[in-house]
């Protein structure tokens, strides 16, 4: 992928405040409806931290969709530059992933970002900032909660509840095997949260991460000698 064909319009090294606001003018961009590629390709992004969170380590993973068969993978390394801020890790991640993007050889149809989208304070989390720059089409898959409530979900795998935050439906908590801590599901970019849930549970095999990000996770966070 050409990076420099990214039409990124703002500084990542920016104080919090600032971030803050490029976030507010940023997400009117957020395309919430279906408006991706057939989807033959799918990738994982994850992010790690090397040296005590003084590097930043990305990962890409990009896998044939639907067979999951791997096809390609990237690591990134470049020095942090923003500090840890919770709602605003898109400043500190998302310009070691736009390397490691930039390596792979081919396009990805669809990014499963390991972190939030939609779900967000400010509506506009790492897989909405990532899609909005490159334009992909995103998914948000994250681990943990960070905005909203549920009501109660079932125990099975596929079981569903919407996560509401202020009023507004801002993504899904998903089972994606049962009796396992959920992941929370929400809109990156040009993908629907229906669709969204779709292409995650897709991408489950038998393990709770979809084998994207489970592969991105694994590459972003295994040490390996320096320079490699």
């Amino acid at each position: 992928m050409a990076r420099d064909a990214w039409d990124i319009e703002h500084s990542w090294d920016v104080q919090p405040a600032e971030a803050k606001a490029i976030q507010d003018r940023l997400r009117t961009r957020v395309v919430t409806r279906d408006m991706l590629p057939s989807v033959r390709t799918v990738a994982g992004v994850d992010v790690g931290f090397e040296e005590q969170g003084r590097v930043t380590r990305a990962a890409v993973a990009l896998l044939r969709f639907p067979s999951l068969e791997p096809l390609d993978e990237a690591i990134a390394k470049r020095p942090t530059s923003f500090p840890y801020v919770p709602g605003l890790l898109s400043f500190r991640e998302i310009p070691a992933v736009l390397d490691a993007l930039g390596h792979l050889s081919t396009r990805p149809d669809l990014l499963l970002c390991d972190g939030q989208g939609y779900a967000h304070p400010r509506r506009f989390g790492l897989a909405c900032h990532l899609g909005v720059v490159t334009d992909l089409a995103t998914i948000g898959v994250a681990k943990s909660r960070l905005v909203g409530e549920h009501e109660w979900l079932g125990i099975a795998k596929g079981s569903q509840a919407l996560l509401r935050h202020e009023g507004e439906v801002v993504g899904v908590v998903l089972r994606t095997r049962a009796g396992v801590r959920p992941l929370y599901v929400s809109i990156g970019h040009r993908v629907s949260l229906a669709t969204a849930v779709e292409y995650v549970l897709a991408c489950t095999t038998r393990y709770r991460l979809p084998e994207t990000t489970r592969r991105a996770h694994r590459l972003a966070s295994e040490m390996r000698p320096s320079g490699s």
